[in-house]
């Protein structure tokens, strides 16, 4: 099956270029992933969208750039791409036992939660350690819980978890918070938080759910079992760039490498949203860039055409 551009990946970057390109006529499809929507999926209110003064809970703005692209067009294909050669053209996609060739492809696969990597994470997993507050804060209801981490993610999760939690505890491994001003403010003002400075988490302790995490103290290397009910763990993520590797340029983090505008170093193959992104990290920026993908591979096409 042949397309004139395909788009990997349905986050704001994704839907956007799939949005634009529609209307200029590219008939893009767009592979959504496993996990359709992208991490704004797994966001609750969204209050820094443009055109929305009273905020819109993730997955809701997510529903509408999905059906505003399928309303222009776009064809949007709830599969996961298994494997790409950019080696010539058209490019090659597959997706299991299902080939595709674009004459030109829109990377926007962007980002996944890091983990801890500590003991007990992976066991405990879906039984009281979760990357996601707004998927589990509501198991939670009542109980102590602890969130991992020093930037704005770990502060919109420690604010959104009191919600329900009892009392929640910053773990953070410096002495001050990376996140903005406002969003630590917020949290320094809350009195169901508490914070927990110059520490560290060595495990994760339980049988069947969490029942205590194990801290040491960076400066004291005091250790210590915190009893705690849920470990929330927010600091940071990894591109998803792996499908990508050998295939076309990636810097140093492993992000996507582009040149001048959204240009990989396959001419062809553009890069959009968090995947190329590790500063701004915003909605908004990454729709930015997936019209941006969108308008540069347009002109690509004509003048290659």
């Amino acid at each position: 099956m042949n397309h004139r551009l395909a788009i990997i990946g349905s986050g704001p970057a994704g839907l956007t270029a799939a949005l634009y390109a529609a209307r200029a006529a590219l008939e893009p499809i767009i592979f959504e992933g496993s996990q359709a929507g992208g991490q704004l999926t797994l966001t609750a209110e969204v209050e820094n969208f443009p055109g929305f003064p009273d905020g819109i809970l993730g997955p809701d703005l997510m529903d509408l750039l999905h059906r505003q692209a399928e309303k222009f067009g776009a064809q949007l294909c709830p599969v996961d791409v298994t494997s790409v050669d950019f080696s010539s053209r058209p490019f090659l996609i597959l997706t299991g036992e299902d080939q595709h060739q674009a004459d030109a492809v829109i990377v926007a696969t962007g980002s996944s939660a890091r983990w801890l990597g500590v003991p007990g994470e992976d066991r405990l997993r879906g039984h009281g350690v979760s990357a996601c507050a707004t998927c589990d804060a509501f198991f939670f209801k009542e109980h102590e819980v602890v969130v991992v981490g020093g930037g704005d993610s770990a502060m919109e999760d420690a604010l959104f978890l009191t919600k329900f939690a009892s009392k929640v505890t910053i773990i953070h491994r410096r002495d001050e918070f990376r996140a903005s001003k406002i969003m630590v403010q917020r949290v320094l003002d809350h009195p169901k938080i508490e914070i927990r400075w110059n520490t560290l988490v060595e495990e994760i302790l339980g049988d069947k759910t969490v029942e205590a995490v194990r801290l040491r103290h960076v400066q004291t290397a005091d250790i210590e079992d915190f009893a705690t009910q849920g470990v929330f763990v927010a600091i940071g993520y990894e591109p998803n760039t792996e499908l990508f590797r050998g295939q076309i340029d990636l810097d140093e983090m492993g992000y996507l490498e582009t040149r001048g505008n959204t240009s990989t170093s396959v001419p062809g193959v553009f890069g959009a949203g968090d995947v190329v992104d590790h500063v701004y990290r915003q909605a908004v920026t990454a729709a930015g860039m997936g019209c941006r993908a969108a308008i540069d591979a347009g002109r690509w096409l004509e003048e290659t055409k």
